[in-house]
């Protein structure tokens, strides 16, 4: 089977600039969770990289707890997962629709987590 870990990382590079580039648009709420999408696919990319065949967790968390990560990793991943739904659902919320909810300092927070995960992730394929 073909090594397509690269391809995670960028993908998961691109999805990045793409939140970035979003922010003067004001989708926060979209911001939010593209940064997450864009960590969980950098773990992937690691995992893919150390051999993993599947990845089957969403969870940022639990991805890099088997990969035997760093706390910085997970602490970053746990707040980013805290989006992975409520950023995109309604029902994810007490009230009112994720797009009217969602501020620029959340996005910007997300932006910055999610540089912590895509750059420790990049540093494991230059190892």
């Amino acid at each position: 089977m073909k090594d397509r870990s690269l391809d995670w990382l960028r993908q998961a590079q691109d999805d990045y600039l793409f939140a970035q580039e979003s922010l003067d648009l004001g989708h926060y709420n979209q911001i939010c969770f593209i940064c997450q999408q864009a960590a969980e696919k950098a773990l992937k990319a690691v995992a893919f990289f150390r051999g993993a065949q599947y990845v089957k967790s969403h969870s940022i968390v639990l991805i890099a707890k088997d990969l035997n990560i760093n706390s910085e990793v997970k602490q970053a991943g746990a707040i980013l997962d805290q989006y992975y739904i409520s950023s995109r659902y309604p029902d994810g919320l007490p009230g009112g629709a994720p797009y009217e909810l969602f501020s620029k300092e959340q996005a910007l927070d997300c932006l910055e987590k999610a540089k912590i995960i895509l750059d420790k992730a990049s540093e494991q394929f230059s190892k």
